[in-house]
């Protein structure tokens, strides 16, 4: 079943400058899909899109009735005068989690992303690893229908990663649905259900890695080999 529909006609921050156009999919329970594409690709600015954080928009973004989602921005938000713990209160409250539940569910979080000792320090004093999986926490804390979530990789050391991996296949496994943006293609080929290849601002490729080497013509080609050609097909074209 469709968690969210995208059919992005176009979406810029400015009247008639689209900066991307014509990304068109599905995201369904317990899938993971791979937003792909160099810096710069349209990427973030998809998932703004998709978030209504865009003026400029033309097409239609749905979210299933009653579906609840996190987003994970690339470059960790805290608020300055809360610590990490009343960060978690908070967001408990927000969603209405029962109190011995959300308790319960944060101390095991904190204790999993080694952030036990540091729950009552403010977030802003954190290294950026440390940023950014306490994020990682507070989107898993509610326990989301979706996860929306742009370069997860940045700041995290192998172990965090891997970590992070695992919490993500838990909630797929959960049936979860989640929209992850990358440039890191070797761990996306590893954990993606399908991909969404973008490259200047449109939907260049998308399906299974299966689908994406027949579309580039490649039966063995890694994703990051299918990438490249559709790539260097783009600017060939424009020479």
């Amino acid at each position: 079943m469709n968690l969210l529909n995208v059919d992005i006609a176009s979406a810029g921050y400015e009247n008639e400058k689209p900066i991307i156009t014509q990304i068109h999919f599905d995201l369904r329970e317990g899938e993971l899909i791979g937003l792909i594409g160099p810096n710069g690709a349209g990427k973030s600015t998809t998932i703004k899109a998709i978030l209504g954080l865009l003026e400029h928009k033309k097409g239609l973004v749905e979210f299933k009735e009653g579906v609840k989602y996190s987003y994970i921005p690339e470059r960790p938000v805290f608020y300055d005068e809360l610590t990490l713990w009343e960060h978690l209160d908070f967001a408990a409250a927000v969603e209405r989690i029962p109190d011995k539940e959300y308790k319960s569910r944060a101390a095991s979080l904190l204790e999993q992303y080694k952030l036990a000792e540091h729950a009552h320090k403010f977030p802003g004093t954190y290294s950026k690893g440390m940023q950014q999986k306490a994020m990682l926490i507070l989107a898993m804390i509610a326990k989301p229908d979706v996860y929306i979530i742009d370069e997860p990789f940045i700041g995290l050391d192998p172990n965090a990663m891997k970590l992070f991996l695992e919490s993500i296949e838990k909630e797929r496994r959960r049936g979860a649905g989640v929209l992850m943006s990358t440039h890191v293609l070797d761990t996306a080929e590893k954990v993606c259900s399908r991909f969404l290849i973008v490259h200047e601002g449109q939907l260049k490729a998308s399906g299974t890695l299966s689908e994406i080497r027949q579309q580039c013509n490649l039966p063995a080609g890694s994703l990051y080999a299918c990438f490249h050609q559709i790539a260097e097909g783009s600017s060939n074209e424009e020479h």
